[in-house]
C-alpha cells in the first residue's frame, strides 16, 4: 500500500493528549510514520481519544469527505448532481487521484489507528479491564469497513497492521462473514455489561452508554444481513432475526448521532459554498411529486427565486456533459443547493452527523417482513413506522405525517426529465411487486444525506428507479447502467502490487466499475 502497514500509525501523542483537554478529542493530527514496535503501552485516556479519532475518520468526514463520498456515492445514489465542469465523476469517470486520497484517508487514519487500539484492548493479549472498550471498537470496525468493502469489494482487512510491506486483500465474502463474528463477540460482552459505560465522553455518538451500543450493534447486524439477502438468503434471514431478538433502534431518541466539535465538523457545511453540487432531478421528481414535507429541509430554494420572495426548488439530471453544464439555465444560482442546516460554512461543531437512524431500522424490518422473516410485525406496519420516524426526525408534525402516509401522490416530471422517475405513490400498495420499490424509495429518502448506504441499496435492489445519466464517459459503464464498484486505486499498483494483483482474482470480473460486488447478484 502507499503507506506501508508496518509504519502507517499516525500517532502524535502529545497532540492527542492535549486534544483530550482542549479540543473534544478529535484534533486533525499531523501524520507521522511510527513503527508499532516502539509505541509505549497506551493508557486508557489515550486509547479513548484515539477511539474518538477513529469514530470521526471512520465516518470519512473532514477533508476526505469530498473525495470519498461526495464525488462518488452521493452522485451514484443521485442525491446530488454535479454542476462543476471540471468534475467528471458524475459522468462515471473514476478519477484516480481523488480515489487515492479516499483510500489513503481511510487506511492511513481510521484503519491504522483502529488496528493499534484493538490490539491494545484485546483480552487475548493479556489486557485486563478493557473488555467493553474492545467490544465497542469491534462494532465500529464493522461499521467503517463495511463502507470500504462496499466501494471496492476485496480490500485489505485481516492483515491491516501486520507489519508486512505487502498487504493481502480479503474477499468480500470472508469480510462479511467476519463482520458477524465481530458483532457476536462484541454483543456477548455488552450483553453481560448492560447498564454500564465504556469510553465515556470520548465516545461522541452515545457517550459510552452500553445499552445504546447494544441497540446500534443489532441494527448494524440487521443492515449487514440485508446486504447479503440475495447472495445468501438463509444466512441473511438467520442474522436478521438474531438482530431483532437482540433489540434494534426503535425511536429517534435512540438514533446514532455523531456530535461534532470545532475539530470534527460536518463536511457538508464546507462543501456547500463551493457551489459544485445541486439537487438531482431524481430527488426533485420524488420530493416535489410527493409534496414531501422534508423538501425545504433537504434542499434550499434556488438563490434566484429566494431573492424574489417566491421560492422554487429545482434540480438537474446526472451526467451532463461540459457544454450542457455551461448552459445559462444550469447556473448554480438557478438550482437548489443543500438545505439550510448545511448553509453556514463557519458552523463548525454545531451540526451533527447522522450515523444510523430509527427510520432505517424500520425500513430494514419492512423489507425483512416482505421476505417472510420474523421481524415482529408486518411490512406495511414497518414501512409506515419508517416514514413516521424519518419525518418526525426532520420536525414534521403528526397530522402531516399521517396525511403523507395515505397520499396517492406520485413523482413528477422535471424541467430536464420529461417523464416522472417512477409511478409509485406513498400509500403502501396492495401488490407485492410495488411494495419493495416503495420501501426502498422511502428508505432512500430517509437515508439522506448518507450516500454510502443509499448507493449500496441502489446496487443491491435496483431501486429506486433512478433516471439514466445523460452522458457516460466511462467505456465500461453505459449511461443507462449503474456504477457497480470503484476500481482499485492507482497507488496500490505502485506500492502494493503483489497484494492488489492477487485481489483481482477475487473480483469475479475485470477491475472496473461494471463488475458487481459479491453481494450484488439481483438483476
Amino acid at each position: 500500500m502507499k503507506i506501508k502497514m508496518k509504519s502507517i500509525f499516525n500517532f502524535l501523542l502529545a497532540i492527542i493528549l492535549v486534544s483530550v483537554l482542549f479540543s473534544g478529542c478529535t484534533e486533525d493530527f499531523e501524520e507521522i510514520n511510527t513503527d508499532t514496535r516502539v509505541l509505549a503501552e497506551l493508557d486508557k485516556a489515550t486509547i479513548g481519544n484515539v477511539y474518538a479519532y477513529c469514530q470521526y475518520r471512520g465516518l470519512m468526514n473532514g477533508w476526505s469527505f469530498q473525495t470519498s463520498q461526495n464525488l462518488f456515492a452521493d452522485l451514484y445514489s443521485q442525491y446530488y448532481s454535479n454542476v462543476q465542469t471540471k468534475f467528471p465523476s458524475d459522468r462515471y469517470i473514476l478519477v484516480g487521484g481523488w480515489l487515492d486520497g479516499a483510500w489513503s484517508g481511510f487506511y492511513g487514519n481510521a484503519a491504522a489507528n483502529m488496528a493499534v487500539i484493538l490490539k491494545e484492548t484485546d483480552p487475548e493479549n493479556d489486557v485486563a479491564g478493557m473488555e467493553t472498550q474492545h467490544a465497542l471498537l469491534q462494532i465500529w470496525k464493522v461499521f467503517m469497513y463495511q463502507r470500504i468493502t462496499d466501494y471496492w469489494g476485496p480490500i485489505p482487512y485481516s492483515q491491516v497492521g501486520n507489519g508486512e510491506s505487502s498487504v493481502g486483500y480479503d474477499s468480500q465474502e470472508s469480510i462479511y462473514n467476519d463482520f458477524f463474528v465481530l458483532l457476536d463477540d462484541a454483543l456477548s460482552v455488552l450483553d453481560a455489561n448492560s447498564g454500564k459505560n465504556a469510553f465515556g465522553s470520548h465516545d461522541q455518538i452515545y457517550g459510552g452508554d452500553i445499552n445504546s451500543w447494544r441497540r446500534f450493534a443489532n441494527t448494524l447486524r440487521l443492515r449487514v444481513a440485508m446486504r447479503i439477502s440475495y447472495v445468501n438468503p438463509s444466512k441473511a434471514k438467520a442474522e436478521a432475526e438474531k438482530a431483532i431478538a437482540g433489540g434494534v433502534i426503535e425511536s429517534n431518541d435512540q438514533n446514532a448521532i455523531f456530535k461534532t466539535t470545532p475539530n470534527s465538523w460536518n463536511a457538508l457545511n464546507i462543501m456547500l459554498p463551493w457551489n459544485e453540487f445541486r439537487m438531482s432531478a431524481s430527488m426533485e421528481s420524488v420530493l416535489k411529486g410527493y409534496d414531501d414535507p422534508r423538501l425545504p429541509s433537504y434542499f434550499s430554494p434556488t438563490a434566484e427565486s429566494a431573492a424574489t420572495g417566491s421560492p422554487v426548488w429545482k434540480g438537474l439530471r446526472n451526467g451532463y456533459d461540459i457544454p450542457g453544464l455551461s448552459a445559462p439555465d444550469l447556473h448554480y444560482d438557478k438550482l437548489s443547493s443543500m438545505g439550510p442546516r448545511w448553509s453556514d460554512p463557519t458552523d463548525k461543531g454545531k451540526n451533527p452527523i447522522e450515523v444510523m437512524l430509527a427510520s432505517e431500522a424500520y425500513f430494514l424490518r419492512a423489507e425483512g417482513a416482505l421476505n417472510g422473516w420474523s421481524m415482529g410485525g408486518s411490512a406495511e406496519e414497518f414501512y409506515n413506522k419508517g416514514i413516521e420516524m424519518s419525518l418526525s426526525f426532520w420536525g414534521v408534525d403528526a397530522a402531516t405525517i399521517a396525511a403523507y402516509q395515505q397520499s396517492m401522490n406520485t413523482p413528477v416530471a422535471t424541467h430536464d426529465a420529461p417523464e416522472p422517475m417512477t409511478d409509485i405513490p406513498v400509500k403502501f400498495a396492495s401488490s407485492a411487486d410495488k411494495q419493495l420499490e416503495q420501501i426502498i424509495t422511502q428508505k432512500w429518502l430517509g437515508l439522506y444525506p448518507d450516500g454510502w448506504e443509499a448507493w449500496a441499496d441502489v446496487r443491491r435492489t435496483e431501486f429506486p428507479k433512478l433516471y439514466d445519466r445523460l452522458f457516460s464517459d466511462n467505456p465500461d459503464v453505459a449511461k443507462n447502467e449503474t456504477m457497480r464498484r470503484i476500481d482499485f486505486v492507482d497507488n496500490e499498483f505502485n506500492t502494493n502490487a503483489e497484494g492488489v494483483e492477487a485481489a483481482k482474482s477475487l473480483l469475479g470480473g475485470p477491475d472496473n466499475g461494471a463488475t458487481r460486488l459479491w453481494w450484488n447478484v439481483k438483476k
